[in-house]
């Protein structure tokens, strides 16, 4: 597929609620695939569409243990609470501490329109919860309590 452009902090595309994804095509198809190519040349965690500058609800996740495709996703559940450093790839070299829950339960549709329901803990719940805030418009840098100072390896 493809490696598309990360839009970047400041664009307002990143402060706007996404569209309910409809239409479970070949055009959703190339998104979710586009959206797994940038984030795996990437190195991040997860990846909303309007990261890519498209306005539809949907995202994907991978933090090593196999990817998940989260087309109108909606958080049904959290449980406990973590405190960590999280980073964006919307906001490159920035890291800050933001408190998201230790366990969530997420519904998602796939690239086919099936219904799904995952689970998450630690990490997966906090990028589930990452990515779901994309779609809301929402950024992480609302939610952190302080920034972390990371050295440039040059």
């Amino acid at each position: 597929m493809a490696i598309r452009n990360i839009v970047k902090h400041g664009d307002e595309v990143l402060t706007k609620k996404c569209r309910v994804v409809e239409k479970f095509d070949d055009r959703l198809n190339t998104l979710i695939e586009d959206l797994f190519d940038t984030l795996y040349d990437s190195g991040g965690a997860g990846l909303a569409a309007p990261q890519v500058g498209v306005m539809r609800r949907v995202a994907v996740v991978d933090i090593g243990d196999g990817p998940y495709e989260l087309v109108n996703p909606e958080i049904i559940a959290v449980e406990g609470e973590q405190t960590g450093a999280e980073g964006c790839l919307s906001y490159p070299g920035k890291f800050g501490i933001v408190t998201r829950p230790m366990k969530v339960k997420i519904k998602a549709q796939d690239r086919h329109g099936e219904w799904h329901e995952y689970e998450g803990e630690e990490l997966l719940a906090r990028a589930f919860c990452h990515e779901t805030d994309h779609l809301d418009g929402n950024m992480f840098m609302d939610l952190v309590t302080e920034w972390i100072e990371v050295e440039d390896e040059d």
